[in-house]
């Protein structure tokens, strides 16, 4: 395939946590051949014999697992998701995202199985994936821990300037309701009390199973586990 490409593996320098040699990529049920799978702090790599490969940059990896499901795939192997595309597939997508409506934010999306020919060393590739992904935070959600409301800033306070927030225990603040706010907020306590109570009763009759699956106010998921494709599973995303 076209954007296969020839390049040095990673080393010791690039932090390289795992190598496994005899290992076949399949790029969206398409083989690549067998070569050797480098997992590396600073990026996910692959290579075949003659030195032709590809390589993964850990914030486009969404999710990688351990897939035993042999329904799905007939060989154990290391599952990786990425948000991008590869090789033809890349050169269609351009097409078809011209004939889409431009307000269409669907990600494109490739699957990578990488399955070493000793099953046994899929734990190891795991954790290695594991480790090296960590490395790798989503900026997303570093930005989703900053606070925008404004500071209560406190020195000022005890200089005696600013503005002192106003806050309200339980009792306080039902005081400060007028008469037209307490019968809608008694109104909406009864509302949620007849929501509750029908959630675990059946025709008017509380069952002993209602009552099992539903203790302290929270409901208990009682149906049995299925087994899933993957037996491990980390969304990177």
């Amino acid at each position: 395939m076209s954007f296969l490409k020839s390049f040095p593996p990673p080393g010791s320098a690039e932090g390289l946590r795992q190598q496994q040699p005899e290992t076949e990529a399949v790029l969206n049920g398409k083989g690549l051949g067998t070569g050797t799978l480098y997992i590396a702090e600073s990026r996910l790599s692959w290579l075949d014999g003659s030195g032709l490969g590809f390589s993964l940059e850990y914030p486009t990896i969404s999710l990688h697992a351990v897939s035993r499901d042999l329904n799905a795939y007939p060989r154990e192997h290391l599952y990786v998701m990425v948000n991008a595309k590869f090789g033809e597939e890349s050169k269609e997508s351009v097409a078809e995202e011209e004939e889409e409506d431009s307000d269409d934010d669907v990600e494109p999306i490739a699957e990578f199985r990488f399955v070493p020919s000793d099953k046994s060393a899929l734990e190891a590739m795991f954790t290695a994936m594991c480790e090296c992904q960590a490395l790798h935070p989503d900026p997303e959600d570093e930005d989703s821990d900053d606070y925008d409301g404004e500071e209560y800033d406190v020195e000022a306070h005890e200089q005696g300037q600013g503005d002192i927030p106003t806050f309200y225990t339980y009792e306080e603040g039902l005081s400060h309701l007028t008469a037209e706010g307490q019968a809608t907020l008694e109104r909406l306590e009864g509302m949620l009390s007849q929501s509750v109570s029908s959630q675990y009763n059946m025709a008017g009759v509380r069952t002993e199973d209602s009552v099992r699956d539903y203790e302290d106010g929270m409901e208990v998921d009682t149906t049995p586990t299925v087994a899933g494709q993957f037996e491990d599973a980390d969304v990177d995303h």
